[in-house]
């Protein structure tokens, strides 16, 4: 796997810390929401530049892509970031491993 690709359950995983929609992230990302869908539900192998689109917008909201293929792909959210909420008091981060 290319090291900057991200995995459809991690983009699922991010749009979820971020308690976004898929088209609250197609619009920012500038995709349809047919083929942020598509690429979601992994019907379709997207372009390297759509992938860093998406890559690109949910880490300026403070996504990070974590982990490799083998110990696993993961989302975390950096302290302090995210469009409509921090982290919560007492806590440093908070991570979603993306099932796949």
């Amino acid at each position: 796997m290319n090291p900057s690709a991200i995995t459809p359950a991690q983009i699922r995983a991010g749009r979820g810390l971020l308690k976004w929609t898929q088209g609250v992230l197609a619009s920012r990302a500038a995709v349809s929401v047919v083929t942020l869908n598509m690429i979601e539900s992994d019907q379709v192998a997207p372009r390297a530049r759509t992938l860093d689109a998406i890559r690109t917008v949910l880490e300026g909201e403070g996504i990070r892509f974590i982990g490799d293929a083998s110990e696993g792909f993961g989302v975390m959210m950096r302290p302090g970031q995210g469009a409509q909420q921090g982290p919560k008091p007492g806590k440093t981060s908070r991570s979603m491993r993306a099932a796949e």
